[in-house]
């Protein structure tokens, strides 16, 4: 079994979410066994940010959609995206 480096990017319900909220829930959202190796603010457009996370977890089946659903339950995502994934 291997391991996976993802990058997610979560985009906020809006243009006022705190965004600095939503990465300080990040580590304590992620699955066992997921690391959260880095987190980084992005501007997109018009005061609307992203949050960028780095993570690395086990190459085993479910891990992944899991890290993105539990993710996606953060309140004030309103959405994830898988922005890159590779092996290590």
């Amino acid at each position: 079994m291997g391991r996976v480096a993802v990058l997610f990017r979560l985009m906020p319900k809006g243009v006022e979410t705190d965004v600095a909220a939503i990465e300080r829930q990040v580590r304590s959202s992620v699955p066992t066994g997921v690391t959260v190796r880095g987190t980084q603010v992005k501007d997109i457009a018009f005061g609307l940010k992203s949050l960028l996370v780095s993570v690395v977890m086990d190459d085993t089946g479910g891990v992944l959609e899991s890290t993105e659903n539990a993710l996606a339950r953060l309140p004030e995502v309103e959405s994830v995206e898988v922005m890159e994934e590779g092996l290590l």
